[in-house]
């Protein structure tokens, strides 16, 4: 009987931890044991590595390392679907390669119009309207199109094990920012719902929005002017700009990130902490680093990881789950 009592007592006690453990979708890793051990250090005010909790902010990079950016990024994708609805009120574009190549699904054209074309679709998918209803046009994609591998929202496709290090890092007294090359309206209509971090948090590229006077009160309307692309070397420019001092912590999962990494990492005065998510998973997700099938190129970044002790995530091996098993297949 004693035996039996013990054996459910330790049963009890696996289950407790287990469902305790706010990391639950990462395997029992090195970069797991990374993550916890210097949250540990940076949250005891007896070690020497304690930072304060007004200086606790941390920096996640978004396409690529809180949601995927491949085949498409999730904005890219909503470009293409905007010029599929709008082309009917517009017969002026069908003239158009880019719009032409967009309405036939080519995406190898569109891939080789390059910048170029992307700011094109960018133009006639994000400007020239308020930006209340481009948030609204945002919405109204999300609620209306899924992804079709995955077979869920792009909304609910936020990784599972990121979500969760989000919260962690919370509750541990962190304060997290978004700082990403997407753009930053279309983020802010996603990153509350998805990841808990507020509007004023979240940091991408932008351009100037044009206010004015209206019968019914005020707008702002979205331009193309002073297009400011956050990548890159640009993203320490924009933590600046935006949260006025340098991050003991960041996450990313590119080259672009590097800058980012490289910037939080000099950070005199505080033990800081690198992570790159490593997309080798192609049952999952998919798998590339030199080779990505439009962004995330991730060549120098695994280089500098070992150069600068940054902790690299293996997601075939150290996450448990991708996506949430119940929100996508």
């Amino acid at each position: 009987m004693k035996s039996k009592i013990l054996i459910s007592a330790l049963l009890l006690s696996y289950v407790c931890s287990a469902q305790a453990d706010p990391l639950s979708a990462w395997n029992d890793s090195a970069s797991k044991q990374a993550i916890e051990q210097w949250v540990q250090n940076a949250t005891n005010q007896d070690r020497s590595t304690f930072i304060p909790p007004d200086k606790r902010y941390v920096v996640f990079d978004n396409d690529g390392t809180l949601w995927p950016e491949a085949p498409l990024t999730f904005q890219l994708r909503f470009a293409v679907d905007e010029i599929k609805r709008l082309a009917p009120e517009h017969p002026e574009w069908k003239n158009d390669p880019v719009v032409s190549a967009v309405l036939k699904d080519d995406f190898r054209t569109i891939a080789q119009s390059g910048e170029k074309g992307l700011m094109q679709l960018l133009e006639l998918t994000h400007s020239n309207i308020t930006t209340d209803e481009f948030a609204q046009r945002v919405s109204n994609w999300v609620d209306s199109h899924q992804d079709q591998r995955f077979g869920c929202r792009y909304d609910q496709m936020g990784y599972q094990p990121m979500r969760q290090l989000l919260d962690y890092l919370r509750d541990n007294g962190f304060k997290t920012w978004i700082i990403s090359g997407g753009g930053i309206d279309f983020m802010r209509v996603l990153a509350q719902k998805m990841y808990g971090i507020p509007p004023e948090q979240v940091v991408g590229s932008f351009s100037l929005s044009e206010f004015s006077l209206t019968d019914n009160g005020t707008q702002l309307r979205k331009t193309m002017k002073g297009a400011f692309n956050d990548d890159a070397a640009a993203k320490p420019v924009a933590i600046h700009l935006f949260m006025g001092q340098r991050p003991v912590a960041a996450f990313g999962n590119s080259d672009g990130d590097l800058a980012m990494l490289q910037y939080t990492a000099a950070n005199p005065d505080f033990r800081t902490f690198g992570l790159l998510v490593h997309h080798t998973d192609a049952e999952r997700e998919y798998a590339y680093d030199s080779y990505p099938p439009a962004s995330g190129k991730l060549i120098e970044g695994l280089k500098m990881a070992q150069e600068k002790g940054w902790t690299v995530v293996d997601m075939k091996q150290d996450w448990k789950t991708v996506f949430d098993p119940a929100l996508c297949k």
